[in-house]
């Protein structure tokens, strides 16, 4: 059996490769989806005070730092059982949102966008933001990284600064936005809201209008139907920062509907021997391995899902945008797996329309911006939208506020489960027996998990007991000698 290796898999957050065996045809027989990293943060976090968690967690990610910080602090609050004031509630939204509107740009335009506007099978070197300008021009380039800065500026101003921000805290937020810097909030999110209609434009003219791009899109190839989970408020519209988790079937009908303290009554967790990433999947369905459809508990938590599991966007521009996706691709629920990436532009659009929104909004300015715990602290739970996936923090804390328990399911540790089967059904179809195996083949599997925009520096946390570990001694002609498991009787 012959083995192709991509290691390491590009344009992403962390590390990871994917192994794909081929039979004796040439046919692929199996693809594995690796992440080989690790870091414990659910466990080095324990005898923490709990109030640290929201500066401590955002390290988990440099790309990430606001979704920690808010699904962190959301914690917090729930651990010390109190309520932030209003005003405390949306300025952590419009800075979170500003931080969306980075975050999807990003990916946009620098990690999944170089496949669709250089091309999936272009020179390597060609796939990247300089190939983008080369293709699109240095005028659009300059709005792309001008748009970055305008929204991590607004990040800056009511986080304290551009990574790790450190404004909010149990109870609310440690100092809310000037006269002056409300002003210029307003400005820069009018900015950003015509930024997200340039690139609806673009990914209308470059995507929707080459018919070999969506003849991809709609492909068997990239398409799995599983379960979708998302972020709604009580509308049962899409919202990032705050809500309950609703998840709709692979049909497109609601299954479940839950408030943050009720996750481990719909979500529970299992792990693979071959990567640092642990599975969830729904617990009433159960876990019946790598599959697809209603029986099967895996779901997706990405763009594309929060989109299927809610009723619409809550902004005009963005809902007429979801509107036409929908239609586009044939009606709710959207499979397709590179449909996130429309979706992604979607939210895009939404996370600076609602910025906007809030920055016009006068109870931001309320002086009233945190409500001081006094109560025993005990147990919490904290839900955002990271841009890539459901993200939760569950803190249990002693009378003292001293962590004793940690547990983290992060966006990409939702889709860790549908991540490899998105890649094996990838390698089945574009790699053939008989063929020779391209560059080209090889980028299209890796489109297939690029887009989930995963983090896997955010992902990988281990549940209790020992990690899978396997030791690969080689000699100095790269030969395997020895090769040692954990559970060897030799380690």
């Amino acid at each position: 059996m012959k083995r192709i290796t991509i290691d390491p898999i590009t344009r992403l957050e962390g590390h990871g490769r994917i192994d794909i065996f081929l039979d004796d045809a040439g046919n692929v027989a199996n693809a594995y989806f690796v992440v080989p990293e690790l870091r414990g943060f659910e466990k080095f976090c324990e005898g923490r005070s709990v109030e640290e968690m929201p500066r401590i967690t955002q390290r988990i990610c440099g790309v990430c730092p606001s979704a920690h910080h808010m699904a962190s602090v959301k914690a917090a609050d729930a651990v010390y059982h109190v309520d932030p004031p209003p005003a405390a509630k949306k300025i952590r939204e419009l800075h979170y949102c500003a931080f969306c509107c980075a975050d999807h740009a990003t990916h946009i335009y620098v990690l999944g966008g170089p496949d669709f506007i250089v091309g999936p099978e272009a020179d390597p070197a060609e796939r990247n933001i300089l190939g983008i300008i080369r293709r699109v021009g240095l005028e659009l380039g300059t709005r792309v990284i001008a748009h970055l800065q305008e929204s991590h500026e607004v990040v800056a101003i009511l986080g304290g600064r551009y990574i790790h921000p450190v404004n909010a805290l149990p109870g609310g937020v440690s100092k809310g936005p000037t006269k002056e810097e409300r002003d210029h909030i307003e400005a820069l999110c009018r900015r950003m809201v015509e930024f997200g209609e340039l690139s609806l434009k673009l990914f209308d003219q470059i995507v929707l209008g080459n018919r070999q791009y969506v003849d991809m899109i709609l492909s068997d190839a990239y398409a799995l139907p599983t379960y979708s989970m998302g972020l709604v408020d009580a509308n049962n519209r899409v919202n990032f920062y705050d809500g309950l988790v609703r998840v709709v079937d692979p049909e497109g009908r609601e299954y479940a509907k839950y408030a943050p303290a009720e996750y481990l009554d719909h979500v529970a967790e299992t792990v693979s021997p071959w990567s640092y990433v642990k599975l969830p999947y729904l617990k009433k369905v159960g876990w019946k391995g790598y599959v697809t459809g209603a029986d099967s508990g895996i779901y997706r938590a990405t763009p594309l899902s929060r989109l299927n599991a809610a009723d619409g966007m809550a902004t005009p521009l963005a809902q007429a945008a979801y509107e036409k996706m929908f239609d586009t691709l044939g009606g709710k629920p959207v499979h397709a797996t590179l449909a996130m990436h429309w979706a992604r532009v979607i939210e895009l659009v939404y996370a600076a329309e609602r910025a906007l929104e809030l920055a016009r909004d006068p109870e931001i300015m309320d002086p009233n911006i945190r409500t001081i715990p006094t109560a025993i602290p005990t147990e919490g739970v904290g839900i955002v939208e990271a841009p890539r996936g459901t993200l939760t923090h569950h803190y249990i804390t002693d009378e003292r506020g001293i962590l004793q328990k940690v547990n983290l399911i992060v966006g990409t540790t939702n889709n860790h489960a549908a991540i490899a089967m998105s890649v094996k059904k990838a390698a089945q179809s574009v790699i053939e027996g008989g063929k020779a195996v391209t560059q080209g083949m090889l980028n299209k599997v890796e489109m297939a998990f690029r887009a989930y925009d995963p983090c896997f520096a955010c992902a990988t946390h281990t549940l209790p007991g020992q990690m899978p570990l396997t030791v690969n001694v080689y000699d100095s002609r790269g030969n395997l000698v020895q090769s040692v498991d954990r559970e060897d009787d030799n380690r």
